[in-house]
C-alpha cells in the first residue's frame, strides 16, 4: 500500500533546501530535454548566461526586465500572502501605465519634478482600484477572485489596445498605431545607467519586508491568510485588512507599469508587459513569499528571458525554450510543495485489512 500522511512543519531552512532540490531537479530534466532535442545542454546554458549578462548593454537590459517584475513579484506577494489569489497583476500593470499617461496627457507641460511624482500616484492609485474590483465582488457575493482577476487582464489589455487605435492614437503616427511618446519631463531619470526604477524596487522590497514582518498590518495579514476563523476570533477587521492588502497589491502593480511605460517604452502600448504579469505568479511563489528573496528570484527569471532571446539570434534556437524551462521549473517547485507537506510510506496489507476492506491503525500495518 502507498500511504499518504501530514508531515510536521519544515523549518525554514529545510523549505529552502527542498525548493533548490526542485529548481535542481528541474534543469537536470531540462537537460534532458535538450539532449533529446540534439542540443549541448551546457553550451545552451552558457549561450543563456552570455545573452544576459555578457556585456554592458545585455546586463542592462536583463535589470530592465527584472524592475518591472521584481515590483509585480512584490504586489502579487502580498495577495498571496493573505491567500487572496491575485492573477490579475497583469491588468492592473496596464492600469497603472494607463493612469500615468493620463496625467502626462493632461499636464504636458508640467516640470520633472512635479510630474513623475503624479505619474506614479496616478499608476498606483488605478492599479490598487483596478484590484479594488474583485476584492469587492469577494466580499459581498463570494466570487472567486482567481477568475474575476483572471478575466479583467483581458479587459485592462483591450482597453489600452482601444486606446491605442482610438481617442490617443497620435496624427503623426505616419500611418502606425500608437500614442505619442513622452517627452522627456516624463521620463524617469538613470541611475548608473540605468533607470532609478532599479533603486525604488529595493527601496519597495526592504519596506514591504518591514511592513510584512514588523507591522501589526503584516501580522493580520498572515493570520487572515493562515486561517480566516481564527483572525475573526481575534478579532481583525478581515474586511478592512483585506480591502488596504488588495489596494497595496494591485497598487504596486500598477506602480511597475508606470515604470514600464514611463523608462522603457516612453509611452503606453498594448504589449507592453510580455506576459510579465503571469511570470510573477512564478516567480512569487518561487521566493516562499519573501520581498527580499523575490528580487534575486526575479533577476535570475530576467536571465532567462534575456538569455532566450539571444538563443534565438545566436543558435537560431526558438526564444519560446525559455519559456519551457520556465514551465519546467514551476512545474517541479510546485511538485515539490506536495512533499513538503506530506509524507510517502509503503506497507503491506494485512489479512484483516484484505477481508473488511478498511486500514487499521499505524500500528496494525506491517512495515
Amino acid at each position: 500500500m502507498i500511504r499518504k500522511s501530514a508531515r510536521q512543519a519544515l523549518s525554514a531552512k529545510q523549505a529552502v533546501l527542498v525548493n533548490i532540490a526542485a529548481v535542481a531537479a528541474a534543469i537536470a530534466a531540462s537537460m534532458m530535454i535538450m539532449l533529446f532535442m540534439g542540443m549541448n545542454p551546457l553550451t545552451v546554458y552558457g549561450k543563456i548566461i552570455s545573452g544576459s549578462l555578457g556585456s554592458a548593454y545585455r546586463f542592462r537590459e536583463t535589470v530592465n526586465k527584472a524592475i518591472p517584475l521584481t515590483v509585480l513579484s512584490l504586489g502579487t506577494g502580498i495577495a498571496f500572502k493573505m491567500k487572496f489569489w491575485n492573477i490579475g497583476a497583469e491588468g492592473q500593470f496596464y492600469m497603472g501605465a494607463f493612469g500615468a499617461t493620463w496625467a502626462v496627457m493632461l499636464f504636458p507641460e508640467m516640470p520633472a519634478p512635479v510630474l513623475i511624482p503624479l505619474m506614479t500616484a496616478a499608476g498606483f492609485a488605478f492599479g490598487g482600484l483596478f484590484a479594488l474590483i474583485p476584492a469587492a465582488l469577494k466580499i459581498k457575493w463570494g466570487a472567486s477572485e482567481t477568475l474575476v482577476t483572471l478575466m479583467l487582464n483581458y479587459i485592462a489589455q483591450k482597453w489600452v489596445g482601444y486606446l491605442q487605435y482610438g481617442p490617443w492614437r497620435d496624427p503623426k503616427g505616419n500611418g502606425f498605431p500608437r500614442i505619442a511618446r513622452f517627452d522627456s519631463n516624463a521620463i524617469l531619470p538613470n541611475v548608473c545607467g540605468i533607470h532609478i526604477g532599479w533603486i525604488i524596487t529595493i527601496v519597495l522590497a526592504v519596506l514591504l519586508f518591514f511592513l510584512l514582518s514588523k507591522t501589526k498590518f503584516g501580522y493580520e495579514v498572515s493570520v487572515i491568510g493562515e486561517s480566516l476563523e481564527t483572525a475573526k476570533y481575534a478579532g481583525i477587521n478581515v474586511r478592512r485588512t483585506m480591502i488596504f492588502a488588495v489596494i497595496i497589491s494591485g497598487g504596486l502593480c500598477g506602480l511597475a507599469g508606470m515604470m514600464q511605460a514611463s523608462a522603457i517604452e516612453n509611452s503606453l502600448t498594448d504589449n507592453m508587459s510580455n506576459g510579465l504579469g503571469f511570470t510573477a505568479v512564478i516567480t512569487t511563489w518561487l521566493s516562499q513569499l519573501n520581498p527580499l528573496v523575490m528580487i534575486a528570484v526575479s533577476f535570475l527569471f530576467s536571465m532567462l528571458l534575456q538569455g532566450g532571446s539571444f538563443l534565438q539570434s545566436s543558435m537560431q534556437i526558438p526564444a519560446s525554450m525559455a519559456q519551457i524551462l520556465q514551465g519546467i521549473i514551476i512545474f517541479f517547485v510546485l511538485g515539490s510543495e506536495f512533499f513538503v507537506k506530506y509524507r510517502i510510506s509503503f506497507s503491506k496489507r494485512t489479512v484483516l485489512e484484505k477481508n473488511t476492506g478498511k486500514p487499521l491503525s499505524d500500528g496494525g500495518i506491517q512495515k
